[in-house]
């Protein structure tokens, strides 16, 4: 896709799928089908029913409060992407130094939505 036509409608479509999901719920109020973590970074409700989870990860995803790694907190997060996955949902994560800086940022986030609207998969990597 030729990057000089799209971003403006590209950033609205994506702009108008993303939604919260209530079919989340704290711990406390889990339900058959619900998923224990409240939050997530970004939702994209998509047609037919196909919704994509995207994470930015910082440091908090993947160590203590002290800055230290913390295996605990790392495990309770894939288990968690795993959870997400049985139940129909897709999961992209993106380290947060990926998208620090504004100009590498767009074109890192240009490629994967042009790659993921497309509805194409790769043959290989």
């Amino acid at each position: 896709m030729d990057r000089a036509l799209k971003p403006e409608p590209l950033r609205q479509a994506i702009a108008g799928s993303v939604h919260y999901d209530p079919y989340l719920r704290p711990r406390q109020q889990l339900r058959p089908g619900s998923v224990i973590r409240q939050r997530m970074d970004f939702l994209l409700l998509m047609p037919g029913r196909r919704r994509i989870v995207l994470e930015v990860d910082g440091r908090h995803h993947y160590a203590g409060d002290d800055g230290r790694a913390d295996p605990q907190r790392y495990a309770t997060m894939v288990t968690e992407d795993r959870r997400l996955r049985l139940t129909g949902y897709e999961v992209y994560r993106f380290g947060g130094a990926e998208l620090v800086h504004a100009s590498t940022a767009t074109t890192t986030l240009d490629d994967f939505f042009d790659e993921l609207l497309a509805g194409e998969t790769r043959p290989h990597l």
